[in-house]
Parts: structure tokens; C-alpha cells; sequence
């Protein structure tokens, strides 16, 4: 049977490619993935991209509280999701080494690699819940689909 969270993420995997499907703007799709996950998934409390640039890991589009505006080199969750080159599900941040709190209400994150058409990872989605252990493998794999519409 399928679990109610598997249900809604298929719901919207068809409601962001229909959005999405016609817009060659990368960042205008970013965004309008980020409106609709926050927007209708329970308990994301922030969703956004991180930006890969000459080294630099920057904020892009995203929904929720202020973000960092830069993520130091090699620190935190979206970095371990760009050296590994796979998504990073943090049932409890504090608990993460190296973990970069940009809101204090942050209990649980999942960060997932954004690649090119040539499999060059150049963004990451990073979501953050208030809730602690509030991520899980059916968020990795769905969210690995909806990322893969980019």
C-alpha cells in the first residue's frame, strides 16, 4: 500500500512538471519547486537551493526564514552533499558535525545534489524542518525525482 507521504509526492512531482515543463530559466524553476514543496509538504520549515560557483556555495531561490548567504567551504550538511555526491539526510543537526545553524529552530535537514546534463553537481536542495527525524529514504527518493526535473 502506498503511504500517504509517497501519495502527496507524487501529486506534486506532477504538479511541478506541469509548472515547470515549458521554462528554460533554471532559476525560475528552483523557485517554483522551493513555492510548491514548501508550501505543501508537512513540516518544511525552509526549502532552497545552494548554488555551486567558482568554489563559492551562495543561496538561490528559496521559501522560509532569512537563509545564510554563504556556506563556509567544506562545512555542514549541503557541503557533505556535494563532497559525497549524494543525499544527506540529518535526522538531528545537532548531532552533525560541523552542522551551520542559520535559524536556531533547525532540529532536521535533508540536502540533495543538483547536477548538469553532464552529472556535474552545480546546486544542492537543502530542506530544514522544525521537527527532529522529520526526513526519511521516501524523501531522499522523491525529492531526488523532483530535482532530477531541473
Amino acid at each position: 500500500m502506498i503511504s500517504k507521504k509517497l501519495s502527496r509526492y507524487q501529486r506534486i512531482y506532477k504538479q511541478i512538471n506541469d509548472l515547470i515543463v515549458n521554462c528554460d530559466e533554471v532559476q525560475s524553476r528552483m523557485a517554483t519547486i522551493n513555492a510548491v514543496l514548501y508550501h505543501k509538504m508537512d513540516g518544511f520549515f525552509w526549502v532552497g537551493f545552494y548554488i555551486l560557483r567558482n568554489g563559492r556555495l551562495r543561496v538561490g531561490p528559496y521559501q522560509g526564514p532569512l537563509a545564510c548567504l554563504e556556506l563556509p567551504v567544506n562545512t555542514g550538511v549541503c557541503w557533505a552533499g556535494i563532497i559525497s555526491g549524494k543525499a544527506v539526510v540529518v535526522p538531528d543537526v545537532h548531532k552533525f558535525p560541523g552542522h551551520i545553524s542559520c535559524d536556531s529552530r533547525s532540529r532536521s535537514e535533508i540536502v540533495v545534489p543538483v547536477r548538469d546534463k553532464n552529472g556535474s553537481i552545480y546546486a544542492v536542495l537543502d530542506i530544514d524542518s522544525k521537527t527532529t527525524g522529520n526526513f526519511d529514504e521516501t524523501d531522499r527518493e522523491q525529492l531526488e525525482r523532483i530535482v532530477a526535473l531541473l
